[in-house]
């Protein structure tokens, strides 16, 4: 084995040790598994609950929705029905906006953050009654 094979198998082998760790705040646990029965929004809800629950004091989720026109800062999200999302949030001038979708072409951006302010910006996730 020569030098350069080894260097990169000891980069491989970092690189790898990155991931793992990042991926220790979110055990196989914490993450929902998708069941045949489940739709999309029941999927993206659990999700969203599972990543905010793996977040440390300190941390927030930024959830982020590109409405084609404008992307919002998510606050809440409302299911009307599990089609269905109503999406509040927060534009680039700070005005309140709803975005409604279709679930099934609903694409967030999803990553923790540290917290802006005292207290971490919680998603309010309201689903629909069963």
């Amino acid at each position: 084995m020569g030098i350069g094979s080894l260097t990169k198998q000891l980069a491989q082998q970092a690189l790898g040790d990155q991931v793992d760790k990042l991926m220790e705040n979110i055990s196989p646990s914490d993450q929902p598994s998708a069941k045949a029965e489940e739709t999309a929004g029941q999927v993206i809800i659990g999700q969203i609950h599972a990543m905010q629950k793996a977040l440390k004091d300190d941390q927030e989720l930024m959830v982020i929705c590109n409405t084609g026109i404008e992307p919002l800062r998510i606050v809440e999200i409302y299911l009307p029905s599990w089609q269905v999302a109503v999406l509040t949030g927060i534009d680039a001038e700070k005005t309140v906006s709803r975005f409604l979708s279709p679930v099934d072409s609903l694409q967030l951006l999803c990553k923790p953050v540290p917290a802006t302010g005292p207290k971490p910006l919680r998603i309010r996730i309201v689903a629909p009654k069963a």
